[in-house]
Parts: structure tokens; sequence; C-alpha cells
């Protein structure tokens, strides 16, 4: 949705720069004059929110680097002098461990968002495909970070995650390798997984570039899934938007806030305070809470290559979803019948992270009396996850009956009839 530019350097300064980089236009046509739907609301804060999260946990992550040592004798023993004896060390390592998993939060609403109100359909699919790829590097970043510490989850998280690959026909084996640097996980597998981690960041930060000029380009999606007519369609970016955004950056902070200084370790596991040993093996072999429902569909499956496949498989039907919903209507709000299978995905989703946390023969409470297990609740979500992109949403294209849509993204928020002159300065909703 890129137009002329409104841009008008005020000083000589800024003239002089503007005819060699004009970075201001850039920023000012990006962040302030950009035109946007007039309906977003609070769901659409999440992207403004997650830069900010990439932003902290970059700088964080540059900080802890200074004082951390990737060698398995001295790894533990350096994010122990990182909390008990670098300047306000403590801090940066709370904000930087919950800060994925705020992080992971926040990305996690983005995206259910954007299932919701069809932000994948034409003309946003490469939109989409890049956000998936963020998602994707930031689930291998955290994967690296975790073993980083050198405590027991750490060691063994790495043990079975690389030992996944060995399940593939005939590369398995000496890609494993490659990843170990060696016959086992050690100190290459360590010093490597240390060098990635400190990369992939800087690599979602230039794809998150590219996301948002994929974004600017058709610009916004919106609750109503429909396509800007009119300016009356719109408001700047700046001040509605920026406001809005800082607001709901601010709430977020508060919350993130609350686990660094009160519960710093309620998202870890306490087995990653205990020294690496590759002679104990913990009860549970568990990664963090937003790779549980992955770890749970790798489990639902008997065959290793079978459980392999399903895993990347996950991620991998999100790649192609805009060609996999046939449906003309893009937001829910207007689909009953999606509406309800969305919301069914969501709890399969919650309920395969439960299932990823528990001990696969443990039973279900409550259900557990019909003798339902954990191993098989996470089969029966599973087949549910897959059926939703595979035959759920393909099929409701055909057989679905929208309800009745506003003429316009201004109808929406004014009403029919109704104009934008009586309202001409009126925030978005």
């Amino acid at each position: 949705m890129s137009g002329p530019s409104t841009y008008e350097p005020k000083t000589g300064v800024e003239r002089w720069l503007d005819q060699r980089l004009p970075i201001v236009r850039l920023g000012w046509d990006s962040f302030v004059d950009f035109p946007t739907p007039r309906n977003l609301n609070y769901w659409y804060t999440f992207g403004g929110i997650l830069t900010v999260c990439l932003m902290i946990q970059i700088i964080t992550g540059i900080v802890l680097a200074m004082h951390y040592v990737p060698h398995i004798d001295y790894a533990f023993a350096s994010v122990e002098r990182i909390d008990r004896d670098v300047n306000f060390g403590w801090l940066l390592r709370n904000i930087h461990a919950n800060g994925a998993s705020m992080f992971f939060l926040a990305v996690y609403l983005h995206m259910l968002r954007g299932l919701y109100y069809g932000s994948y359909k034409a003309p946003r699919e490469l939109l989409w495909i890049l956000g998936v790829v963020i998602y994707l590097l930031m689930m291998a970043a955290a994967f690296l970070g975790y073993v980083l510490p050198w405590g027991q989850m750490s060691y063994w998280g790495a043990m079975v995650i690389t030992n996944l690959f060995g399940a593939l026909p005939l590369i398995g084996t000496p890609i494993t390798e490659w990843l170990w640097g060696g016959f086992s996980v050690g100190n290459a597998t360590l010093n490597r997984f240390f060098s990635l981690h400190y990369l992939i960041p800087f690599l979602i930060a230039g794809i998150v570039g590219l996301h948002v000029w994929a974004l600017h380009v058709p610009g916004n999606n919106n609750p109503t899934g429909l396509s800007i007519k009119t300016k009356a369609d719109t408001l700047p970016f700046h001040p509605y938007y920026t406001v809005k955004d800082g607001f709901a950056i601010i709430v977020y902070m508060i919350i993130f806030a609350f686990f660094v200084f009160y519960w710093p370790d309620a998202l870890g596991h306490a087995d990653n305070y205990i020294e690496a040993n590759a002679l104990v093996t913990p009860a549970h072999i568990v990664p963090e809470w937003y790779l549980l429902p992955f770890y749970a569909i790798l489990r639902a499956v008997p065959d290793k290559l079978g459980g392999v496949l399903m895993m990347f498989g996950a991620i991998a039907v999100l790649f192609v979803l805009p060609w996999l919903d046939t449906s003309k209507v893009r937001s829910m709000r207007y689909r009953p019948l999606a509406r309800w299978f969305f919301v069914f995905f969501v709890i399969a989703c919650l309920g395969l992270g439960w299932c990823g946390a528990e001990l696969p023969d443990n039973k279900v409470p409550v259900l557990g009396s019909i003798g339902l297990n954990f191993l098989w609740l996470g089969r029966i979500l599973t087949l549910y996850y897959f059926a939703y992109f595979l035959v759920i949403l393909p099929l409701l294209g055909f057989i679905e009956k929208p309800s009745a849509r506003p003429a316009s993204i201004e109808e929406s928020v004014l009403g029919k009839g109704k104009s934008d002159a009586s309202a001409s300065a009126a925030p978005a909703e």
C-alpha cells in the first residue's frame, strides 16, 4: 500500500541527507504517514511487541556473551558467575532467559491472530511465509540457547534433539556427527552451538526487515478482512497506532517484569541448575514450554523416523497454508463454522503442550478412568492438528456459508449509512 512520499525535509541537514541517504524519508513513510486500516484492534499490536522483544534479546545476549565461556569445563561455572559476581548479571540473565519465553508467547499470539483474521491470504502469502521463517529461526535459536548453560537439561536436551537427525536414512549419521563435531555431544558441540546462537538473532533481525517490507507493499490486514477502498478507511500510523502500540508494549513489559523480578525460574526446569553429567539421565527430559507441542507430536508416532517427519511436518504445513485455505473470505469473524474449528485448534495446541510436559504413560485427569493416557491424547490431538490444515480448511471453503460483511472498513467502524464527516478525527477502535 505504498504511495507517493509525503516527507518534506525542513532543515539543510535533512535536505543534504535526503539527497544522499533517504533513511529519514523511509522511516517517515513506513511508520509515521503510513495509511493503516482504521479498525485495527489490540491483537495487531504484537508486531511492535515482538520488535521490542527481539531488541531486548539481542542487547542482553551481547552483554552475556562477554562473560560466558563456551567450554564444557567452564560453561556452567561461567553462568553461575554471571548470576553472582557480574554487576547486574542476575538481572541480565533473568531478562534474557525469561525474554525467550515472552518472545514466544507474543509470537504465538501474533500467529493465532493471523490465522483467525486470514492474514496469510493473497496478497500477503510472502508476508506469512517470511513470518514462518522467522518462527523457525526463533526455535533454532531457543534450542541452541537452552544448551549453553550446560546443565542437566541442556546436555540431555542436546543429546535427544541431535539424535533425531540420526533417524534420517543414509544422511542421518553424518549430519548428527557434523552437528556434534565428533561422536558425541561435547566441547565442539557447545562451541558451534554458541556461535550459531549468537549469529541467528541478527539473521532474524534481517528477515524482520523483509517482513516489514512485505507488509508495507499490500498494507495491513484488518479484523474485517476487507481491502482498503478509500482514504476514509484509513488513519495515519502516527499518532493513532504509535500510541496504541506503545500502550500495549508497556502492559506487556509489566508482565515481563513480574517474571523477571518475582518469578524468574517459573518457566525453566530445576534440573538445569545441576551441572551436566553424561552418566546420570534425568527422569523426564523435556524442552522449554514453547517447544512442548512439537515434542508431543514427536512422541505420538511410534516410529522414530515417522515422529521426526511429523514434527517437522507440523511446521512445514504452515508454509503452504495460504494455498490450503480455499475460502474467499479472509476473516473468521464472518465464517461461523471456521470459527468453531479454530477454537478446537487452539485447544488442541494447548493440549499438545500439556501432553509434551507429562510422561506418556501417565493417565489423563478425569479421562484416565477410561484408560486414556497422555500418549494417546497426544495422538488424537496430533491427528486434529494436521486434519485442521489438510482437511478442514480446504473443505470449509466449499461447504461454509459466510455471514454478511460490511461494505467497507469505514462502515465496520462508523456503522451503515454514516459518513466520516462526523468523525473525521476519530481514533480507531
